[in-house]
């Protein structure tokens, strides 16, 4: 664990405020959920919720499923992360934190679908290799109560692959039953 030498005292409703410096860091914004954790020794431990990471089992059986019928690589994502991969590079994707592109597009609630099927891609990963091309995209927001909680992502294994409509309905069908997964 490591110390941050910030100090703060609990108010009389059990209130403690995380400074504006560490929520930055950890991307925590206003109205996010926390889960706690207590440890043996006494300590608390706050961690980001994520609604969809309570289905990442599932949601890697998904991935697999969605990558065997469409022959594309598949990516899930929450908010901050991907939390399933099937048809590509799990080292490249899986738990890498997702692109501040990818993060604006769930932000606005938004589909993507490359244009014209060009060499150029979003970026999908904070770290992405710039020399990485999917030639093609198509990403859905996955929303539920409103609210987007990841993205369901597929991307063309083959530099001469085209997206269609199809793919994007797959890719919709998909983030809705997920959506509704977490409506339950």
């Amino acid at each position: 664990m490591k110390a941050t030498g910030v100090v703060r005292r609990i108010d009389d409703l059990g209130r403690v405020v995380i400074p504006k410096e560490i929520r930055k860091t950890l991307r925590i914004k206003e109205g996010e959920p926390l889960e706690i954790f207590t440890d043996r020794e006494g300590q608390i431990i706050l961690k980001k919720y994520s609604p969809i990471g309570e289905l990442s089992e599932f949601a890697a059986g998904y991935a697999e499923t969605l990558s065997k019928t469409t022959g594309h690589i598949a990516c899930i994502t929450d908010k901050d992360t991907i939390i399933a991969v099937s048809g590509g590079s799990k080292k490249e994707f899986l738990e890498q934190d997702v692109s501040p592109e990818l993060e604006q597009l769930m932000e606005d609630k938004e589909v993507y679908m490359s244009k014209d099927n060009s060499d150029v891609a979003m970026p999908i990963t904070k770290n992405e290799n710039p020399e990485r091309k999917n030639n093609a995209q198509v990403v859905y927001p996955i929303i539920s109560n409103g609210d987007t909680i990841g993205t369901v992502i597929l991307m063309s294994k083959e530099a001469n692959k085209k997206m269609n409509e199809v793919e994007q309905k797959v890719a919709q069908s998909a983030a809705t039953f997920l959506g509704t997964q977490m409506d339950i």
